[in-house]
């Protein structure tokens, strides 16, 4: 896929994700970006609208200009913003999203081709909630785990920014280890949501379904539950052919 498609790509799915009939994204909330070749990639300006955008919208910027920021043990606000600045590959773009870094490292991560952040409001009934941690670390019903995978990454609350971007690849380096695998879903507590894939259908499944078993497991603690499934059943699910097939067909 050509730079110029990848971008058509993540238009349409930054259109997904801040659709008014969805409760993902209003106003300026979430970001998107995709990869575009082992040095660069695009990630949506601050300030944009997911709804709304356009390409002029996008900052194209290089890895090796942000990812090095995230090992820096601390660093002011308006460093920052001069380092985002400095990582276009053209002053003609806007500033990227601060939380670029964060997107930067989810995309050098092999198989990860386009990402998505956004603030669900099912999903953020649960995460600002003494119930986040059950939501990220269990499941409730088969397609869950086909689009969300085994269990998410949590992320327990940490100021925007940097602060994130650190413990974002801190946890998810964890799961990978811990699981074997990389995850779907990263749950950020107070915060949101991001959904990582090798498709935009893929990232948008993940968001979709995220958003559909927080309100299941919305209805079902006040009823009692949620009725958690059992980890062999999670596993099964997981590794049965057919549901593999079907990830397959629907591209995620």
């Amino acid at each position: 896929m050509s730079s110029s498609d990848i971008l058509s790509t993540l238009l349409q799915l930054s259109h997904d994700v801040g659709r008014e009939d969805r409760p993902l994204a209003i106003l300026g909330e979430g970001n998107t970006s995709a990869r575009l070749d082992d040095e660069t990639f695009a990630v949506k300006a601050s300030g944009s609208t997911l709804g709304k955008l356009k390409e002029s919208d996008l900052a194209v910027c290089r890895f090796d200009k942000i990812l090095p920021l995230i090992d820096e043990k601390s660093m002011k606000d308006e460093d920052i913003d001069n380092a985002l600045l400095a990582a276009r590959v053209s002053e003609d773009h806007k500033k990227p999203s601060t939380e670029a870094m964060f997107h930067a490292w989810l995309l050098s991560l092999e198989g990860v081709s386009f990402v998505g952040h956004c603030h669900s409001e099912p999903v953020n009934q649960i995460l600002c909630s003494p119930r986040a941690r059950d939501f990220a670390e269990h499941r409730m019903f088969p397609d869950e785990i086909v689009c969300c995978g085994r269990s998410s990454v949590f992320v327990p609350y940490v100021d925007p920014g940097l602060a994130l971007s650190k413990e974002i690849r801190e946890r998810t380096k964890a799961y990978i280890q811990q699981v074997g695998e990389l995850p779907r879903l990263i749950l950020l507590q107070n915060h949101g949501l991001i959904a990582i894939g090798k498709t935009p259908q893929a990232v948008m499944a993940c968001l979709l379904m995220a958003t559909k078993a927080a309100t299941i497991f919305v209805g079902a603690a006040a009823m009692g539950g949620p009725n958690f499934m059992l980890p062999q059943h999670v596993e099964r699910i997981a590794g049965r052919p057919d549901e593999a097939y079907r990830q397959r067909a629907l591209n995620i």
